[in-house]
């Protein structure tokens, strides 16, 4: 691939068409974006967006279409020539090493991508730098970190990382290898409202010099940061137009089809009989620093409290101290009046505890397995599921069908794998599981990250109907307006411990960001 010299003035793609087995994924698609332009791509999880992204990073050949730079035809076959044309992709799933430092993921990529793109003599220093002494690495990267605001630890190790951070070393990296024109797959998904300001302040800036392709399911996001916006909706591209002659409103529902309304809790009823309860609980970090240190906090049957902090204050920690995922140094959990501490996460999960986990793909699913085996994971070894060892393959199969229609999970077949499905879909597989089981408390963490309106106001009105019915339910997320929205109480957590819990209807987003970012005397906000 000859690499594209100078900025890229345009990109075009024309009749873009891409098939999966059993299903149209793009399908007679056309766009263009100019230099300086933010184009907001939209619609609901598994209309074709990141399909068709991955074509324009030469992950995914087309079946049928053409791709134009600067009105020259291009054809990618993999990512490096992408790249050495100045297309760079911040994708919505990491592709990280986890057992390497923030340095040596960026350097993983320096080499291959400098040679395709002999003319940028600043990345050729590097490359070369790079081939004796990773520190020429880490000085990009702290170069680039500074300049453009985004903080990251280029000594830490990906493992080590919150998913906020994660996403943060993905930007920088893809600056860091001199991205000329942008694509950003839900970037934001993992900031706070104060953090995802400054990005699309950063944004603005950037497409001064920079093309943007902006996937987002945050049409507040897309109002502010795009001037054009291309709404797919099953593989084909249903409307395209400005931004600005639009509201969210209009947006939503040319995405779905029809109306979306986000539920808000306004139940009076009075919560039950405390469900969990958690007392000075002191729990070590992935570094062995105290990530929680005296964290009180308690949950009542037939309530959602909403924990709001910003990513890296421990969440993480808190939700897999709860589930059994990790040790606790002291202090209590209980659940129901059992103490929890030191039990597996098998024995915390028969005293009835429900887990939607952070990392869908990894800690919720199996992705190589099917769709009806994941639903009875939990209880596979139990009646109906299996008897006398012997597993019953119709009863999963008729459980899977049920569960199914009842949760709108979109699929060919109940058989397929369920990394195989939309984020929305296989978060509504874990809802789904979850659920069916008959939970005396849920713990949701980030549970609506990155899905779209329809997909969102569906797991809400999950979550709200499982509250009125008398479970108890933990809300970890950093979507303010989603934790307004749904809490009965809000606490906010910060450097591991609780700084305040709010009651509905006393917390607003302005006060609660302050708060997530320390200040304690909420009263003078």
């Amino acid at each position: 691939m000859t690499p594209i010299s100078g900025p890229i003035t345009s990109l075009r793609i024309e009749h873009i068409t891409k098939r999966f087995p059993g299903i149209v994924a793009c399908s007679d698609i056309s766009l263009s974006v100019g230099k300086g332009e933010a184009l907001a791509l939209v619609g609901e999880n598994g209309a074709g967006k990141t399909t068709l992204m991955n074509i324009l990073m030469g992950l995914y050949t087309p079946d049928e279409g053409k791709i134009f730079i600067n009105n020259r035809e291009v054809s990618f076959r993999s990512p490096s020539d992408a790249f050495a044309c100045g297309i760079g992709m911040v994708h919505q799933q990491y592709m990280l090493v986890p057992d390497l430092t923030v340095t040596e993921n960026i350097a993983l990529g320096m080499k291959q991508i400098a040679e395709g793109r002999a003319g940028d003599t600043a990345l050729m220093r590097v490359k070369r730098a790079a081939k004796l002494d990773l520190a020429a690495v880490r000085r990009h990267i702290v170069a680039i970190s500074e300049h453009y605001g985004l903080a990251v630890d280029p000594d830490a190790y990906i493992w080590q990382l919150s998913v906020g951070e994660q996403q943060r070393v993905e930007l920088v990296k893809t600056l860091c290898f001199g991205a000329k024109f942008l694509i950003l797959d839900e970037p934001t998904s993992a900031l706070t409202p104060q953090e995802t300001d400054d990005l699309i302040a950063l944004l603005r800036r950037m497409s001064r010099e920079l093309s943007i392709i902006f996937i987002s399911h945050k049409l507040a996001e897309v109002k502010a940061l795009s001037n054009k916006v291309a709404i797919l909706r099953g593989g084909r591209l249903v409307f395209r137009g400005n931004t600005a002659d639009h509201s969210s409103a209009d947006i939503a529902a040319l995405m779905t089809g029809h109306e979306v309304y986000l539920p808000v809790n306004h139940s009076s009823r009075a919560p039950g009989r405390p469900m969990l309860e958690v007392r000075d609980l002191f729990v070590r970090g992935d570094r062995g620093n105290m990530a929680l240190s005296k964290l009180n906090l308690t949950v009542r049957a037939g309530e959602i409290v909403g924990l709001a902090g910003v990513s890296g204050n421990g969440q993480r920690e808190l939700a897999e101290a709860l589930t059994g995922l990790r040790t606790v140094e002291s202090g209590e959990i209980l659940l129901d009046g059992v103490s929890l501490v030191g039990r597996s996460p098998k024995g915390i999960i028969a005293q009835g505890m429900g887990y939607v986990p952070e990392e869908r793909n990894v800690e919720g699913i199996v992705p190589g397995m099917s769709i009806r085996d994941n639903l009875v994971l939990k209880d596979i070894a139990r009646p109906p599921f299996s008897r006398a060892g012997i597993i019953s393959n119709a009863v999963i199969t008729q459980n899977a069908e049920a569960m199914r229609e009842t949760f709108d999970i979109r699929c060919s077949s109940v058989g397929v794998a369920a990394g195989s499905l939309s984020g929305g879909n296989i978060q509504k597989v874990i809802l789904a599981r979850e659920i069916s089981r008959g939970p005396k408390f849920l713990i949701a963490v980030y549970p609506i990250r990155g899905l779209d309106m329809g997909a969102a106001e569906f797991i809400h009105k999950q979550l709200l109907a499982l509250r009125d019915s008398g479970v108890g339910i933990l809300l970890i997320s950093e979507e303010l307006e989603e934790i307004i929205n749904l809490s009965d109480r809000i606490a906010v957590i910060f450097k591991g411990s609780i700084q305040r819990t709010l009651g509905q209807g006393e917390a607003t987003q302005r006060k609660l960001g302050m708060m997530m970012a320390g200040v304690k005397d909420y009263e003078a906000i």
